[in-house]
């Protein structure tokens, strides 16, 4: 991937139309995605009547699945092999475009009229899947969906936290600065280490790499 500048915006599209539609402002998506995912849970348990302690528990599944989604999309989608000029172009207006510009405020989320149909999609899948309790696990994979975006912004425009939360930023750092051939998971490196993606730190590369000239 290129190395450009990191903030500075780059045009995608030559027309202004879909253009405009690769960006977004972050406050969208959050609201969007909290506020609907929220109100699905709600919808599940005061007018679906489901039970609440099961309703929850399928709720935060819906939302520990998304961080799956998260690594695998980031992974085999979003750093597929660009080994024809047309993957090429689909690696870097989804993803490649955000490497060259990582501090581009406008370019950190998918652009809300995608991830709207990516949203009815999914949660129609777990409706078909898991009848009524479908709406809950959708609503937690939402709020895990808007948790993420929340994190990758933060990691990007933030400074990092003197608290637990460093791991993160940390870790996402190191799949931007040092290489990106692993640490795919944002808000969680958990499945990096459960795929065995895990990279070895700065330091620990810097010696394997010093131990062979």
């Amino acid at each position: 991937m290129a190395t450009g500048s990191i903030s500075d915006s780059a045009r995608v599209f030559q027309n202004p139309v879909l253009e405009a539609l690769t960006k977004t402002h972050i406050a969208i998506p959050l609201t969007l995605f909290y506020g609907s995912g929220l109100a699905v849970l709600l919808y599940s348990m005061r007018w679906l009547g489901l039970p609440v302690v099961g309703t929850i528990g399928i709720f935060v599944a819906g939302a520990f699945f998304f961080s799956l989604i998260e690594y695998l999309v980031h992974r085999y989608f979003y750093h597929m092999s660009a080994d024809s000029p047309k993957r090429s172009r689909i690696q870097y207006v989804f993803h490649g475009i955000h490497h060259d510009h990582p501090r581009d405020k406008r370019r950190l989320a998918l652009p809300p009229l995608m991830s709207l149909l990516l949203a009815v999609i999914f949660l129609s899948i777990f409706r078909a899947l898991l009848g009524e309790f479908g709406w809950a696990f959708g609503g937690g994979f939402m709020v895990g969906y808007a948790t993420y975006l929340l994190a990758h912004y933060a990691i990007h425009i933030h400074r990092p936290p003197k608290n637990f939360l460093n791991v993160i930023w940390k870790h996402h750092n190191i799949h931007h600065f040092v290489g990106h051939e692993g640490a795919f998971g944002v808000s969680s490196p958990f499945w990096d280490h459960v795929f065995g993606t895990m990279p070895a730190p700065p330091i620990a590369r810097r010696a394997a790499q010093e131990s062979h000239i």
